[in-house]
This record gives C-alpha cells, sequence and structure tokens, in this order.
C-alpha cells in the first residue's frame, strides 16, 4: 500500500523520539500532532516540521538541539531508494527540514488522481467513537446567528472527525422543561388574549419577538385542543400549558427545518422531558448521594461540586422540589457514556463557560472518566452589512435568525464563513462580503478556483476535439517547474491537515487550507499555459490541475459545501 510522504515523515520523527528516550538522549515526551509546513525559503527543503520547538518545555534544551538528536536518529534510515533526499536541522530556530524526491511527489500526485475523494483519509481515529452535541437551543424561538455558528462548527469537525477515521454521532439534546417553556407557553397565552382584543400588559421577561404572535394566530377557536376540549373550556393553568406545548412542537420543526436547509443532519434527538419521564434524573441523584457527593440545606439538594474543582457547591433539586438544569444534565451525561464513546464533545456558547467545571465534577463524582467529556467554546458573532454593524439585541425579539442570513448569503456562504474563524474567536460576519462574486470573498475564491480548472477542461475538449487524458495513466515527469512542484507540495499537506483539524478540533483550518492551494493555483495558472503545443506536458499540467481540483472539491465537500462546475 501507498504510504503517503506526510504519514513517512511522521512515523520517523516519532520513531526517532522514542529512540532517543530509549537511549537517553532526550527525556521521554508525549508527542503532539506533527505537522508538516512548506518552507518558505527553497534553499531549506520541501517540508519542515516545528515539532522541537512543540516539545521544547518536555525536552528540556533548545529546540536547535533537540532538533540535532532527532536528526541524527533519523538519517541512519535513510537510503538511495528512499522518498526523502536530505535532511537537515535549522541550527538557529530548530526547524527538521526535509528534501524530497520528485519522483515521489509525483507519485503523490497519481494516487491523488486515481482515487479522487479519498486522499484526506486517515485511520488516525480508526475503532474510536465520538458523540458531538451540539446547538441543542431551547425550542422557544427559531435559531440565531450564534446557534448557526455552532451548528457550522459542530458538522464541519464532525465531518473531519470521520474523514480521520472516527465513528461519529451528532446529537441535538432538547431543553423542553422547567421555566423558560412556562415562559413560552405564558408569552404565547399572553399574546393569544391580546389578538382577541384584551388589553394587557406584557412581561419584560416575556418571549417579544414577532414569531410569538404567529404562534399565538396559529391556535383555533373552535377546535378541540386538549382531552376533547376547546381552548376557550380550559382553565388558564390548562391553557398556559397547551400554549407551551403547541408552540415547541411547531419551533421545533422550524429548527429541523432549518438545520435540514443548512445542512446539518443529526443522528438523535434526546428530550430533557422524556429523561426526567423515565426516571433517569432522579436515579442519578441516588447515585450521587450513595456516593457521597450531594447534601440537604435550606430544604434544597445540593452537589458538591466544590469538591471537584468548581467555585462553589451547585443546587440539583430547589427548595419548592423543581430540578434544576444541572441535575438533567448530569443524567443526560451519565446516559452519553453509558453508549462507550472514546470522546464526547459538547459545543456551547461563552457564557456557559463558567458551568464546565461543574458537570465534569459530577462525572468525576459518579465514578467516570472526566477526561473523555470535551467542551468546545464556540464564541458569539457580531453581523455587518460592509462597515455597518446590524442589531442583535433580543430583548425586544430584533434578533437576527439563522433563517435570515441563510435567505440573505445561502448555505454555502454562511457555513464557510461560520467556519472560518478560530472557534476561540469572536466572529465579525460581513453579509455584503458574503454575497459578492469577487476574489475578495474567500468562499467564492475558493468555489472559483473548482470551476476554473473545469473551464480549462473545457477549453482542452472544445480546441482539440480530444477527451481529456486518462489522468492515472499520464507522465507525470514532465512537471519540473518550481512551481509546479510547489502545488503538488500543498497537496502532500492535505491529509496532515485534516488529521490535525479533527484531532485538535480546529475546523478553521481547513478553509486557511483552501484559500492556500486555491491561491497557488490560481498564481501558477497565470504565470504558465496549461494547454501548450507540447501534448505530453499539456496532459501532465491538465493532470496537476485535476488533482488540485479534486482536494479542492474534497475539501468543500467535508464543509459541507458545494463544488461548483461553473460561476
Amino acid at each position: 500500500m501507498y504510504l503517503k510522504i506526510e504519514e513517512t515523515i511522521v512515523k520517523l520523527i516519532t520513531e526517532a523520539f522514542q529512540k532517543a528516550s530509549d537511549r537517553d538522549l532526550l527525556p521521554p515526551v508525549s508527542l503532539p500532532p506533527i505537522e508538516l509546513q512548506i518552507p518558505r525559503d527553497n534553499a531549506h527543503g520541501d517540508l519542515a516540521s516545528n515539532i522541537a520547538m512543540k516539545v521544547a518545555s518536555q525536552a528540556r534544551r533548545p529546540p536547535a538541539e533537540t532538533a540535532k538528536v532527532i536528526l541524527s536518529l533519523i538519517e541512519p534510515e535513510l537510503n538511495q531508494d528512499t522518498e526523502i533526499v536530505r535532511i537537515e536541522a535549522d541550527p538557529r530556530k530548530g526547524f527538521i527540514n526535509f528534501t524530497i524526491n520528485p519522483s515521489t511527489l509525483h507519485e503523490a500526485l497519481r494516487v491523488i488522481l486515481l482515487s479522487p475523494g479519498q486522499w484526506g483519509e486517515s485511520k488516525a481515529g480508526e475503532g474510536k467513537t465520538a458523540l458531538l452535541e451540539f446547538i441543542s437551543a431551547n425550542p422557544t424561538g427559531p435559531l440565531t446567528v450564534a446557534h448557526g455558528r455552532q451548528a457550522a462548527v459542530g458538522d464541519v469537525l464532525a465531518n473531519l472527525m470521520k474523514k480521520a477515521g472516527f465513528q461519529v454521532d451528532r446529537e441535538y439534546y432538547l431543553n423542553d422543561r422547567g421555566r423558560q417553556m412556562k415562559i413560552l407557553g405564558s408569552s404565547v397565552y399572553l399574546r393569544r388574549r391580546q389578538l382577541h382584543g384584551e388589553e394587557l400588559d406584557f412581561p419584560g421577561e416575556y418571549y417579544q419577538g414577532e414569531y410569538i404572535i404567529n404562534l399565538a394566530r396559529g391556535i383555533p377557536d373552535d377546535l378541540p385542543v386538549a382531552e376533547g376540549k376547546k381552548f376557550s373550556e380550559l382553565s388558564e393553568a390548562e391553557a398556559i400549558e397547551y400554549c407551551g406545548s403547541y408552540a415547541s412542537t411547531i419551533l421545533l420543526g422550524m429548527i429541523k427545518e432549518e438545520l435540514r436547509d443548512f445542512g446539518v443532519k443529526m443522528d438523535g434527538w434526546v428530550s430533557e422531558t422524556e429523561l426526567v419521564a423515565a426516571g433517569d434524573v432522579e436515579k442519578v441523584l441516588g447515585e450521587l448521594a450513595e456516593r457521597g457527593s450531594t447534601y440537604e440545606k435550606d430544604d434544597a439538594l445540593w452537589f458538591r461540586a466544590s469538591s471537584y474543582g468548581d467555585e462553589k457547591d451547585r443546587v440539583l433539586r430547589k427548595s419548592g422540589g423543581d430540578l434544576t438544569y444541572l441535575s438533567s444534565d448530569v443524567a443526560y451525561h451519565q446516559e452519553k457514556y453509558g453508549r462507550g464513546y472514546s470522546a464526547i464533545l459538547d459545543f456551547w456558547g461563552p457564557d456557559h463557560h463558567g458551568y464546565i467545571a461543574r458537570l465534569k465534577g459530577s462525572m468525576e463524582a459518579l465514578g467516570l472518566d472526566p477526561g473523555i467529556l470535551e467542551i468546545v467554546i464556540v464564541q458569539l458573532t457580531t453581523l455587518y452589512e460592509g462597515k455597518k454593524k446590524l442589531s442583535m439585541s433580543t430583548r425586544q425579539g430584533e434578533f437576527i435568525s439563522l433563517r435570515q442570513v441563510l435567505d440573505e448569503v445561502g448555505k454555502d456562504a454562511a457555513r464557510y464563513f461560520f467556519v472560518r474563524r478560530r472557534k476561540e474567536s469572536h466572529l465579525d460576519f460581513d453579509l455584503e462580503l458574503a454575497r459578492s462574486q469577487t476574489n475578495e470573498n474567500p468562499v467564492y475564491y475558493v468555489q472559483y478556483a473548482h470551476a476554473r480548472i473545469n473551464s480549462i477542461f473545457k477549453k482542452y475538449t472544445e480546441k482539440t476535439g480530444l477527451d481529456l487524458p486518462e489522468f492515472g495513466q499520464v507522465d507525470l515527469a514532465h512537471l519540473r517547474e518550481p512551481s509546479e512542484l510547489e502545488v503538488i507540495k500543498k497537496l502532500i499537506l492535505f491529509p496532515g491537515l485534516i488529521e490535525s483539524a479533527a484531532l485538535t478540533r480546529q475546523p478553521h483550518l481547513l478553509p486557511a487550507y483552501l484559500e492556500d492551494l486555491a491561491a497557488i493555483f490560481h498564481s501558477y495558472y497565470n504565470q504558465h499555459r496549461v494547454i501548450g503545443e507540447d501534448p505530453e506536458m499539456t496532459a501532465a499540467r491538465l493532470a496537476l490541475a485535476r488533482g488540485v481540483q479534486a482536494v479542492i472539491a474534497e475539501g468543500l465537500d467535508i464543509l459541507g459545501i458545494s463544488a461548483p462546475d461553473s460561476m
């Protein structure tokens, strides 16, 4: 089986560190994902690793010295037949530089051409399972822009992890009980009374959006709504309960439709109401009590969260008997653990950061490994129309919904822009830029590279009257220009990029890679004629273009974005 050159280098570095430890040349180190990059100066080789810098604190010596030790252990492994013709250590910064045999670069391109759509696959997650729970908004209103970013980040990371060999499930947790659901019912009930002519004050803490009025309009006057009763025959408490149930059902349908249009398909939906009804919450509270992790005070049940790293203890059941969100979350996460996942990822907004210690602490209190639970914080988004900042206030229901963003810029641009920045960083989303069809729009720029290559192929067939070459059979040795080899080196980095993005949970690395690849190809195309007088050179350059197109298409597919043939 063909071993990707990047895999070969990673294997050599990993084995060298192990030998260095075994021979007491370096202390044992825990290697992070080994990433390769293309040096800015060709004199420093074709690919470089900064691993010596990454482990400097563990190795307890300067990176250049560590790189020298690793170099000395790799060099004996090289021979005349190797894919690597030279290796050197940067004496200043500690980079380990590798010069690749051009034939190896050509062989890598051939593999891409023979198996389009599969180049980025790896076995990093083989045998591992992961559950990603994201969005999980209360069914009390339409999905917002914040939910949209979380949806895109979660879905793309799930695709990345699947590409890296993990078995992945996506899940949505419905907080469909408690105070917010009661407020939803009261909001719809009061709006309905107002629609029927009553002059009533509408409390500020109630849901204010126009959608509440629309929901109130949908409740029939003269049809049975509950136990054969018409709405007018219900008591106020029954009417509010019905309004909440009716509204949440409609809103959940809207949420599912929005996610479908956004390209997000959940594998499971878990209801908090069903968890409580099934007795799961009471069961887990009993287990915590048996383990001595709860106590009663002021007629409430408390979790000893401060014993597990939280700043203070937390209430599980209030003095009036109502369960808190924490009690349901503990039961839900215990159930997640019970399914045997290798990794459990929760995607939360920045306002939930303080919740991490108590939830992880509850898992530890139940005798479960808190390390399996990963909390992924996704920062908020600010929308702009050019330089104009748009209002995101929810106080008066004036929020901008995910649906509005989809209607404005479409699924492709929305998903791309939501993922493009680090999830830990605040995102400024320019709707005007996302709509534009210029090279300044990053998603357009990447998609255009794919479409441009298609136009090259069309031009070739029209000019020559011939079908495209059998790319897997083309003599790629004609690709000798430095700019051509530069393109291939960028293609070589794709599998490692996918693996790194999946393992470090950083999906923004993929758009950055695709933009770099598109830029390198656009630059190459502007310098060199792809369709020339020499048939063999033309075939080789068409093959190179096809390799770029295949990797761009594979990357866009992971992002859940279309790869257009024309633009």
